[in-house]
């Protein structure tokens, strides 16, 4: 019984490719060959067109930009706060000893006296702290100072008749210290800070000698009496700081020493006035 023949390799064909295989690429090539569809193309272009837009927008906008916060200001600087120490010098301008008196006997004889109210020199030293950092601050203030003027008076007896019998002068060296406690009220104006207040304390005071200067010559006396009392201030003034914690000042005093302890038909007190400059310093 004869048996079919195996079937065997595909038959070459002049070219070298089995004709299956030509067949396979003949029909992709067709495929290939085949046009696109138009709605495809036109979906494809408009994508292409979007993305080159957006593309391009962002090319032209640069990079994305980037709001600065603004650092916080710096604080304002205080000025002239807490504990100071201070020291001032000025003069004493007058002294209000009062009027000229004038005294007549029963003879008609006439007795004038002209008090003196001399320049003196005063200085010292202050220490004080300065409450609160608003507008108005309240200080309390230790003041210590020594307060030196001249006194005495000149003085005329006058005869009744109109001759001139004697003229008489006499000075005076007086020296004091006062002990003062201020309470102050302060503005804050930045650099500018104006300020007023009254203090209470004591006085001690002593003569330093006396001349007396008269028609047959003069003398002198050495040392004298001394005396202690209350005292009172007003004072008004105003601060420049030059930094936070120093300044220079000036400032005006109405100082006024009583007399309690002598009883007399008058006032014995001595209104001084005191204009000064000082430098101040906080720490």
């Amino acid at each position: 019984m004869l048996r079919p023949p195996r079937p065997g390799p595909p038959q070459a064909v002049p070219g070298g490719w089995p004709v299956s295989m030509r067949i396979g690429l003949r029909s992709h090539r067709q495929e290939r060959s085949k046009p696109l569809n138009p709605l495809f193309m036109k979906r494809l272009n408009l994508i292409i067109i979007a993305t080159s837009t957006l593309l391009s927008s962002s090319l032209l906008a640069g990079p994305p930009e980037y709001k600065q916060v603004a650092a916080a200001p710096p604080a304002p600087e205080l000025y002239g706060l807490g504990f100071y120490g201070a020291i001032d010098a000025g003069a004493n301008v007058f002294q209000d000893r009062g009027g000229s008196r004038t005294f007549i006997n029963e003879f008609g004889d006439t007795l004038t006296i002209d008090p003196k109210n001399d320049v003196g020199f005063f200085g010292g030293i202050k220490l004080g702290y300065v409450f609160g950092k608003g507008i108005f601050r309240p200080t309390v203030e230790g003041d210590f100072l020594y307060n030196g003027f001249r006194g005495g008076a000149d003085t005329r007896l006058t005869l009744a008749d109109g001759t001139v019998f004697r003229d008489t002068s006499t000075t005076s060296f007086i020296n004091t210290g006062a002990f003062m406690g201020n309470f102050i009220g302060r503005f804050a104006l930045g650099r500018f800070q104006p300020y007023f207040g009254a203090g209470v304390g004591i006085y001690f005071a002593e003569s330093a000698g006396v001349d007396v200067s008269a028609p047959r010559g003069s003398f002198s006396t050495s040392g004298g009496q001394s005396h202690a009392d209350l005292a009172w201030q007003v004072i008004a003034g105003t601060d420049y700081y030059w930094t936070p914690k120093f300044s220079t000042f000036i400032e005006y005093h109405y100082l006024d020493y009583t007399s309690t302890q002598i009883e007399t038909n008058r006032s014995r007190d001595l209104g001084q006035h005191l204009v000064g400059a000082g430098l101040r310093f906080h720490f």
